[in-house]
């Protein structure tokens, strides 16, 4: 699997990933932010921008079973995840997209997106639909419960359940 960006979100799922016994690759343009694996992150790791083709290649592409664009940069993920699809044949790539109106153009196109804003905008709805302080969950605060994994909006293509 390969994983283009090394934030908050493509660090923690690369070690989740490589703990399931997933081979990984981190594909990540600043040195710097490599620095989010842990030491015994037993993974690979490809320094350059997820839309090269040679940063594609070195990083494995050409036999990935699988590509998750998770930068910061809407643009940067879909290109990514459209190389990967069109011109590798990855059997499966995802994009993080973060603006709800592109995304649903992305879809049209065939990506499989993912929209952290509609997931967020949707588990503050529900939390906010619950018993005062019932929220909670993973990163939440306020009590054990709610909003974790399965919580609406958290559909790959993040239009709800």
């Amino acid at each position: 699997m390969i994983i283009i960006g090394c934030g908050r979100v493509g660090a923690e799922l690369a070690v989740n990933l490589e703990r399931e016994g997933h081979g990984v690759t981190v594909v990540e343009r600043d040195r710097l932010a490599m620095e989010r694996l842990p030491e015994a992150f037993a993974g690979r790791t490809v320094l350059g921008t997820g839309i090269d083709d040679e940063i594609l290649r070195r990083a494995g592409v050409e036999t990935a079973d699988a590509l998750i664009a998770v930068t910061n940069y809407d643009n940067t993920n879909v290109v990514a995840a459209q190389m990967a699809k069109e011109k590798y044949k990855v059997k499966r790539v995802l994009a993080r997209v973060f603006d709800p109106k592109m995304q649903e153009i992305y879809q049209e196109f065939g990506l499989e997106t993912i929209c952290p804003t509609l997931i967020t905008v949707r588990l503050i709805e529900d939390a906010l639909i619950r018993a005062p302080g019932a929220a909670g969950g993973p990163g939440a605060t306020g009590g054990p419960g709610a909003a974790g994994a399965g919580a609406p909006g958290a559909s790959a293509s993040g239009k709800g359940a």
